[in-house]
């Protein structure tokens, strides 16, 4: 039995090295690649996952599974082997088990026709072109669709694609959840119009980019991120990739006039780091070793955005810092009105620019279109014109152009097709985990306060972090917080919050 072990962990030791290699020519085409490199880069990336596809649903794989008892109705195999064994045979069951349901052709084409796509929409959205970017996105809705039939899910290929990064929530589930969700956010957003406008007119002033990357740095390094272990560079739609147990790498984007928008950007991909960087030794270098699932890797990057870096006492230390750094752009600004400036509730375009209330609209509007369209109800060719429709109906805003509308996320271009519900269900996860840390740190504001990050952080490395995917996420949450996942955990932090910064 331990032959078997050793022997699929090298196996899948190989996996992963191929897909971190995959990973760094995808992370290069997003920061640094030349323009005119996509053509090869497609058929590197084609190559380099057809042999990765290979490797991973190899007959060999399979034997050995069976060998060590883990079956459809028992994926951790054999009750006598070690717990983070039997963690590990359940996860390598479940991606056998799918991957050996792709065709190889369809996996090279998906990853040749990526990225082209993404290229071909990133100089759509430069000229605000959708036509540009059209014939590449009906491609990848097809190859989608393919995707979630070849998964077993025939008659609605949308629920295996979000499947992939959120199991047990199908359609049904999201529906519901994000049904109620919107109806609370609106109640919301109704209280906060009533009030008088927040001031922030002054977040628009110019901000050098030189100095808004030092202090985002800054502010990355002292929430835990370990720069030894990883960088920032710049892209057009701001991620983080994995290359190695050592080497997690975010990206961000600047604007001189948005100083808000790179600074929180940093903050977001900087907690999908921390989390990549927390796990525990003994699963390293093993598929263990990766987010339980996207809304949980979510509620990271999301709980250290919005729950601490747009809280009081996190600006209560930050804002002198700030102000040293950019003087003239804040000298008649104090502390209560910058905080109220940055969560600030105002319906608008750009999701990633937008306020923790409206963010969940956004999220829904993606997800309503992104069904539609894998379900074949809408057509690529009236896309734009639903989403436009959307935006007004959701948000009660004019879309301009493309650029702004349905161009302005990469995920499609990417493939992520299901990805987008991930976001709502990290804030769901992160307010919920966040009841719980309050309790168990009474002096989390005055740590924060001081600028002491370590107590938060240790808590989410021993809860969450470390267990990588040997938890389902339904039982980290169980486990952390004492119950199934409750949207009324975020529906009354927001209210809380927005209470006390509009006063209804």
């Amino acid at each position: 039995m331990n032959q078997h072990l050793k022997r699929l962990h090298d196996l899948d030791g190989e996996c992963r090295l191929l897909a971190h290699t995959a990973d760094i020519l995808n992370w290069d085409q997003e920061t640094y690649m030349p323009e005119k490199a996509v053509e090869e880069r497609s058929e590197q990336l084609a190559l380099l996952q057809g042999l990765l596809h290979d490797r991973q649903t190899s007959a060999e794989i399979g034997d050995l599974l069976s060998a060590l008892g883990s079956t459809q109705g028992t994926p951790a195999g054999d009750p006598g082997l070690p717990p983070v064994e039997r963690d590990f045979l359940r996860a390598l069951w479940r991606d056998y088990s799918k991957n050996t349901k792709l065709p190889r052709d369809l996996v090279t084409e998906f990853a040749r026709e990526t990225v082209v796509s993404q290229s071909v929409w990133q100089e759509a959205r430069k000229r605000s072109d959708f036509a540009l970017f059209k014939p590449h996105l009906a491609r990848i809705v097809e190859l989608s669709r393919q995707v979630g039939a070849a998964y077993g899910f025939a008659d609605r290929p949308y629920d295996g694609l979000l499947d992939d990064y959120e199991p047990g929530n199908g359609q049904e589930k999201l529906d519901a959840v994000f049904g109620a969700l919107r109806t609370d956010l609106v109640v919301l957003l109704g209280k906060i119009s009533s009030r008088p406008r927040v001031r922030d007119d002054f977040l628009s002033r110019p901000f050098p980019i030189a100095g808004q990357d030092a202090f985002a740095r800054r502010v990355a390094a002292d929430i835990g991120y370990d720069f030894g272990r990883g960088r920032l560079d710049l892209t057009a739609h701001p991620f983080t990739t994995t290359l190695g147990s050592d080497d997690v790498r975010i990206t961000t984007r600047y604007d001189e006039r948005a100083m808000a928008g790179g600074l929180f950007s940093v903050i977001h991909e900087a907690g999908h780091g921390l989390y990549e960087q927390g796990f525990d030794p003994e699963i390293r270098g093993s598929l263990l070793a990766d987010g339980t699932s996207m809304g949980i890797h979510e509620s990271q990057s999301r709980f250290w955005e919005n729950v601490i870096g747009r809280s009081l006492p996190f600006w209560s230390h930050y804002f002198p810092i700030l102000k040293d750094a950019f003087p003239s752009q804040l000298a008649d600004v104090g502390l209560e009105e910058f905080y109220r400036a940055i969560n600030a509730v105002t319906p608008s375009l750009i999701r990633t620019e937008s306020d923790e209330v409206t963010y969940g609209l956004h999220i829904i509007l993606r997800y309503r279109l992104e069904k539609e369209l894998i379900g074949g109800t809408l057509s690529v060719e009236d896309a734009p014109a639903a989403w436009n429709a959307a935006m007004r109906e959701l948000l009660g805003v004019e879309v301009p152009d493309d650029a702004s509308g349905i161009l302005q996320d990469v995920h499609w271009a990417g493939g992520l097709f299901g990805y987008f519900p991930s976001y709502a269900l990290g804030n769901l996860y992160g307010a919920q985990f966040y009841a719980t840390m309050r309790r168990d740190l009474p002096a989390l504001d005055s740590d924060v306060a001081s600028g002491r990050f370590s107590p938060s952080l240790g808590w989410l490395r021993d809860r969450i972090h470390r267990f990588g995917r040997r938890c389902e996420p339904g039982e980290i949450c169980e486990r952390v917080t004492g119950g199934p996942l409750e949207a009324r955990f975020f529906v009354d932090y927001l209210n809380a919050k927005y209470r006390d910064i509009y006063g209804f």
